[in-house]
């Protein structure tokens, strides 16, 4: 059965869908705008739009034409003036603009504007369970609305494939699937011949042990094999991440004041950094580009958990770190070609498709718990919708975000208050400028992690 199948029993009303775009600020005692702030269209168009007008958007591009063709939607009219939506409001729908311009305003003192005509029309106006900006028109509009179901299979479907590492296939994009490298590397991952790196004894055996409650003198007599991670240890005890008055000199104490499970993750993301090598030099340079910006993601990832109650920023700190494992295996691959590999630009280009399934693979493999193991699959799967609590996923798709920001990559990008983790973090306080002040806040913390696990 196809998996979108369940959207349209869910939705029996598809051949008689509502007109109403979002649910009413009044049933949701959070929003911040009352009921009649939000206009009504002034016309519904129930005419189906054509398969090549739905695969203009994310993520409908990604259905086969079957799914489309069936898809229950909306085309909604508005007049220049009229708010679509208001910001906190409670939503039933995915939104997206077909036509005409919009001005959105987050929770903060900037505004931005969206075009028909632009890249970031192609992605949702709000995709999460509440609206994260006041949507007005600026011109007569269409906006397309989709019942936000869409999103929950959506991510249902993205999860199956992340958890059915053994069925997953990678499918390759034009113009590298035509590449003999790309094409090899794709059958030894199907045959399961890629060399998958291992971690250090010192990191497995602390991780099993952590695993059956262990306690502080076991774990440091097992740490203490390794002098180097024993160091770097005592290092982070006594960095401004954890340091008291009070310093500390060998590994027992080292551990009693990281505490067992921040310990257990510290030692696994210092033994990570021994996968980013290799012996290219070209390659190398692409390792070490890699592991500082896993690093920066790794950083954000702890940085914003201190946001929120109930993620550890300690184990986002290490689900930041893993979230691009899955690029070693290639350039290991690459290192290892007959008659040479491609670029590293080349294979830069190809990471986006292939990180996600190999790194979940590599995790699997190395024995990391679902909760992180799935986190390379859904790192820049940006309408990924885990429910209505803030999970580890959400907070390193976050932090993900964050990393662009300022970058020339950024600019195809959601906005962020337009992403279903927008809202989890901090009550939906995590708007542009705020954002921009809790990374100000913690640049020494976040310079601090570098650091240590540089």
């Amino acid at each position: 059965m196809n998996w979108f199948s369940k959207l349209l029993e869910k939705n029996t009303a598809a051949k008689k869908p509502t007109p109403k775009a979002v649910t009413s600020a009044a049933e949701n005692p959070s929003s911040q705008q009352t009921d009649s702030a939000v206009s009504k269209p002034s016309a519904t168009h129930r005419q189906a739009l054509t398969v090549a007008q739905l695969k203009k958007f994310a993520p409908l591009r990604d259905l086969d034409d079957a799914a489309l063709s069936s898809l229950p939607h909306l085309s909604l009219t508005y007049a220049k003036g009229a708010i679509i939506f208001s910001l906190g409001q409670s939503t039933s729908s995915v939104l997206y603009l077909l036509a005409g311009q919009l001005s959105m305003q987050p929770d903060s003192d900037s505004r931005y504007q969206i075009d028909a005509d632009s890249t970031l029309a192609n992605l949702p106006l709000n995709s999460g369970s509440r609206c994260g900006a006041t949507a007005t028109a600026l011109s007569d509009v269409r906006i397309l609305e989709i019942p936000i179901e869409l999103n929950r299979l959506w991510t249902d479907k993205s999860q199956e494939s992340a958890n059915c590492v053994e069925l997953i296939d990678i499918q390759l994009p034009e113009p590298i699937n035509g590449s003999r490298f790309f094409n090899s590397f794709a059958q030894a991952y199907r045959e399961n011949k890629l060399r998958l790196p291992s971690l250090p004894d010192v990191a497995l055996k602390l991780k099993d042990a952590v695993q059956k409650d262990i306690g502080i003198r076991g774990a440091a007599e097992i740490i203490q094999l390794d002098p180097p991670i024993v160091a770097k240890l005592i290092q982070v005890a006594n960095s401004p991440l954890y340091a008291t008055e009070i310093s500390i000199n060998n590994c027992h104490d080292a551990v009693a004041r990281i505490g067992l499970n921040a310990t257990r993750n510290l030692v696994m993301g210092i033994s990570m950094k021994q996968l980013f090598s290799c012996t290219d030099p070209e390659l190398m340079k692409g390792m070490q580009s890699l592991w500082k910006n896993s690093l920066y993601v790794s950083s954000l990832s702890f940085v914003l958990a201190q946001e929120c109650s109930n993620i550890n920023p300690e184990d986002a700190l290490l689900g930041g770190l893993i979230a691009d494992i899955g690029a070693i295996p290639l350039l290991h691959f690459a290192e290892q070609f007959p008659d040479g590999g491609p670029s590293f630009q080349e294979l830069q280009t190809a990471l986006p498709y292939l990180r996600g399934p190999v790194g979940v693979l590599m995790l699997h493999t190395l024995g990391f718990p679902e909760q992180l193991g799935n986190i390379p699959h859904q790192a820049e799967n940006w309408l990924y919708d885990s429910g209505s609590e803030l999970t580890m996923t959400d907070i390193v798709i976050l932090a993900k975000l964050h990393s662009y920001f300022g970058s020339g990559n950024a600019r195809d990008l959601p906005y962020i208050n337009s992403i279903p983790s927008y809202s989890k973090l901090n009550h939906g306080k995590l708007n542009p400028d705020f954002s921009l002040m809790v990374l100000k806040k913690a640049q020494n913390r976040v310079n601090a992690a570098m650091h240590l696990l540089s």
